[in-house]
């Protein structure tokens, strides 16, 4: 077991990146010691710094993403080691879905080559001329009556999804792990696409907004280029390497793709025509700063006062209504006979369970317990000393 946590009288958080102020003051400043240079910390807020390489303390109990995506936190090992990790998914949803509908139009109209155009023609006498006349190789469809596919239908491809609709835009969706409440959220004139291939087949723009997985690395490739109609515009504000950046440099060569529009520059795409890279901005809003920090200081507040989960990564959800004075949580592996061991365990020094609860999620689960006396030290060492137990804390 990686270490065994109890009630601090102070809890040192540390900033592994520059955190939103909006955030930070959710901290009780009696309660939590939070910046860049606390030691021992029970907590760790981060954005982009890469922490593969990390040795964490013993004392960490989780880390929580001021973002959505976890590319750079290694998150078997924080499971192995009885490490939650947060992340804020639709904190910054508004952000990436305005960025998305500007990325629509600069896939239509090719604003942002008209730009470079016109700024050479500075301190040229005949500019009024120069701009009728050249205006002409800037032409670019409407989105109006086009048919918008959306890969992905969360938080960020709803509304994006919703937005187009409200563009006079037909949108087709697909998205098979869609959720009650995100099915909800849709437009009734959003049309349910089969799968990805109708998708591929009936739409003049594309935009994805999924998850860089090992399913959906690459998805962005020849073959499936290949299903695409001619002339096709593509969006790509979720990952970088959903793309197969060689096969997207091809199409956009042949005219096979007319546009790419993404929030992730590669050197082949550089300079390309047809091709606009955009710095990855699209949660550099001040408001999706703040709403990312403030969800990820909640969700570590919770969880290292109540025990309470939300939004992790690599444990499950869990939530238990706080009745008692005295709570134990214990994250362990999701193997057979782990909660009867525990609950015999306190059975036999005596201890009473009055609440409890347990979730699981792929190879880990969490259990809950409530008392209504005190527990000794003695008692989370002995659940400690259990086999497949990964951490265990008083709440």
């Amino acid at each position: 077991m990686r270490g065994m946590e109890g009630n601090l009288i102070m809890k040192n958080i540390q900033l592994l990146n520059s955190i939103s102020n909006v955030g930070l003051e959710v901290f009780d400043k009696t309660a939590y010691n939070v910046g860049a240079e606390v030691q021992e910390p029970v907590g760790m807020m981060v954005r982009s710094a890469v922490m593969h390489d990390m040795q964490f303390p013993a004392t960490l109990a989780a880390i929580a993403r001021a973002g959505a995506g976890v590319n750079n936190i290694p998150l078997e090992r924080c499971a192995e080691e009885g490490i939650v990790v947060f992340n804020t998914p639709g904190a910054n949803a508004n952000g990436v879905k305005e960025l998305a509908i500007l990325a629509l139009l600069m896939a239509s109209r090719k604003v942002v080559a008209g730009i470079e155009w016109a700024r050479t023609l500075k301190g040229d006498p005949e500019l009024s001329k120069k701009v009728e006349k050249g205006k002409s190789q800037f032409v670019g469809p409407e989105l109006k009556g086009k048919t918008l596919g959306v890969i992905g239908l969360g938080a960020i491809g709803g509304m994006v999804a919703n937005a187009a609709v409200s563009l006079g835009m037909n949108v087709i969706g697909c998205d098979p792990f869609l959720s009650v409440k995100a099915a909800w959220s849709l437009k009734n004139s959003v049309h349910s696409a089969a799968d990805y291939d109708e998708i591929y087949a009936n739409s003049d723009y594309i935009t994805y907004h999924i998850p860089a997985l090992p399913t959906t690395k690459g998805i962005i490739n020849k073959e499936n280029i290949a299903k695409m109609k001619d002339g096709v515009r593509i969006i790509n504000l979720s990952r970088g390497d959903l793309a197969n950046v060689a096969d997207v440099a091809e199409a956009l060569k042949s005219g096979k793709i007319a546009s790419y529009v993404t929030d992730f520059p590669a050197e082949e795409l550089l300079g390309l025509e047809g091709a606009v890279c955009i710095p990855h901005l699209g949660a550099s809003t001040p408001e999706s700063e703040d709403n990312c920090a403030k969800m990820a200081a909640e969700e570590l507040i919770d969880f290292l006062e109540n025990g309470n989960i939300k939004n992790s990564v690599n444990f499950p959800e869990i939530h238990m209504p706080r009745i008692h004075d005295h709570r134990l949580v214990v994250l362990h592996r999701n193997v057979p006979g782990v909660v009867n061991a525990i609950s015999g365990a306190l059975a036999i020094i005596g201890v009473n369970i009055e609440a409890m609860a347990n979730q699981s999620k792929g190879n880990y689960a969490v259990s809950m317990f409530d008392f209504g006396n005190e527990i000794s030290a003695d008692v989370v060492e002995k659940v400690a000393a259990l086999e497949n137990i990964l951490r265990v804390a008083l709440k």
